[in-house]
């Protein structure tokens, strides 16, 4: 029995030797180009954000080295999602909350408690996390910056690589940013071949569909919905119009300029039964008949947008992330839709769902108004 015991004993100290001696220093380029040391292959992880983007690269098998993430941006933000991929990722319903940002939640002496052998972090939590940034590389855990929120190509390619590098999955993650580089440059080639062919610039007005059609939600200048929508060639309505990032626009304002296309970002949010409605569960007729009351606003039925039919309701979880090239497509196609005719993003998702993600494609993502 005692000689039993102490050939265990022998063996496990042999195998964490040996796991020892296998760790590596290798150095990682992160989104905003910093070298990084991390011991690879890791065994334990702290994810802060991008958590769809975390799976798509690591796969499902990847949560079982998460020790802990930042709650509030899945489950609070979304939880018709996180309850999708908790149902599916054993260890996600119990896992441990680092914190977060934007509630001044986040925890240094948390993420240290948990002994992570890495830190994913957001480039905007990143910057709002300064001091307790410092204090866990101090403790010997290096932070690895992920952004996809800058909406810049060489961002998402560098995020994607340093999320495969880290997590061992360096093809997968290679397969994913030639995936999103081809089909980002597709779209751009199209815009750019439609209008040498002499296709006309298009006003664009995208709103927050969240409060309800008698309230005027926000729109975006030179960020997410508004970057797209310039990144496309079209001209955004509120561009110098608004303060900051985002903001509501004047309903006088959007009727004056008299948009050629209406997109109205929109989701499954909990406790807003006035939004646009789109995601897993949600089907075609239900979005469409949330669309409806914003197609009908005072003042609006004479607007181009409305004439043609052109309002849209797009899910506003596909902006900002490896697969927002769908999203790219969709915004395109109603601008120029002679060029995008054999573009279909509904299916472009799907594909991305059965080859990079564990939950099944549903529902209803981006939608125009009329059939």
């Amino acid at each position: 029995m005692i000689r039993t015991l102490r050939s265990l004993l022998a063996g496990a100290a042999l195998l964490a030797s040996s796991v020892a001696a296998f760790a590596a220093p290798t150095e990682i380029i992160d989104a905003l180009g910093r070298k990084v040391t991390v011991e690879l292959p890791v065994r334990r992880v702290a994810l802060n954000f991008n958590f769809e983007e975390f799976t798509a690269v690591a796969g499902r098998e990847g949560w079982q080295k998460v020790v802990g993430i930042s709650r509030a941006p899945w489950e609070g933000w979304r939880p018709l999602i996180f309850n999708r991929y908790k149902a599916v990722i054993p260890n996600l319903a119990a896992m441990p909350d680092i914190g977060h940002s934007d509630d001044n939640s986040f925890s240094a002496e948390k993420v240290i408690g948990l002994k992570p052998d890495v830190l994913f972090l957001s480039e905007w939590g990143y910057k709002a996390l300064r001091t307790q940034a410092e204090q866990i590389e101090a403790a010997g855990i290096p932070i690895v910056i992920i952004d996809y929120n800058a909406q810049l190509l060489e961002r998402h390619l560098a995020s994607t690589r340093a999320l495969g590098k880290v997590m061992g999955q360096e093809a997968r993650a290679e397969e994913l940013a030639t995936l999103y580089e081809r089909e980002y440059r597709d779209v751009l080639a199209r815009v750019e071949k439609a209008k040498a062919a002499g296709a006309s610039v298009k006003k664009v007005y995208v709103e927050l569909g969240q409060a309800g059609a008698d309230t005027i939600g926000n729109t975006y200048n030179g960020t997410m919905w508004g970057k797209i929508i310039t990144t496309l060639g079209a001209e955004n309505i509120a561009t110098g119009k608004i303060p900051g990032a985002w903001a509501p626009l004047n309903g006088e304002a959007i009727i004056a300029e008299n948009p050629d296309v209406i997109l109205m970002a929109s989701s499954s949010w909990v406790g807003k039964a006035k939004a646009v409605r789109t995601g897993y569960d949600v089907t075609p007729e239900e979005t469409r008949a949330s669309l409806k009351p914003y197609a009908e606003r005072p003042g609006w039925a004479d607007l181009k947008a409305i004439k043609t039919g052109e309002i849209s309701a797009i899910e506003h979880g596909l902006c900002r992330t490896l697969y927002d090239f769908v999203a790219m497509q969709y915004i395109a196609s109603r601008l120029y839709p002679e060029a995008f005719a054999d573009v279909d993003p509904v299916a472009a998702f799907k594909a991305y769902h059965e080859k990079y993600l564990p939950i099944a494609f549903s529902g209803t993502w981006m939608l125009e108004f009329r059939p």
